[in-house]
């Protein structure tokens, strides 16, 4: 199973957030390829940049390698595909992108955004934990 996760879903991981459900975790532990789009980077400083986020790109960068997860570069391919998708309320450019990346690869998209379910069957939305 090869995998991509959606920015919340990575940053949680990373800062081992009980906001991850079990399950989840242990199916990313599970994968057998795990994938962290480089579009999330440029998210999270542009996120930090409007004061939505507090973090350092850097740390979150070399988060990606430490974890032992893959970089996914952004192709034209799923660029194109992403600007085409339709905005729905509760997405941003960067939501579409990565399901587009997702559907591009095809990789199973882990998100934490119910909205993104409807663009594909590749689309698992990851259930906030409760403990």
């Amino acid at each position: 199973m090869r995998l991509l996760l959606d920015t919340q879903v990575f940053l949680w991981w990373l800062a081992e957030s009980r906001k991850l459900t079990k399950a989840i975790r242990d199916r990313i532990d599970a994968a057998d390829e795990v994938y962290v789009s480089a579009a999330s980077i440029v998210e999270c400083e542009a996120k930090i940049a409007a004061g939505l986020l507090e973090a350092d790109t850097a740390e979150v960068a070399r988060g990606i390698r430490a974890s032992g997860f893959l970089e996914l570069p952004v192709r034209v391919r799923a660029a194109a595909a992403a600007a085409s998708l339709k905005r729905v309320p509760e997405t941003d450019f960067f939501d579409r992108l990565l399901v587009a990346q997702a559907m591009a690869e095809p990789l199973w998209f882990i998100t934490a955004n119910a909205a993104l379910k409807d663009y594909s069957e590749l689309v698992e939305v990851a259930g906030a934990s409760t403990s």
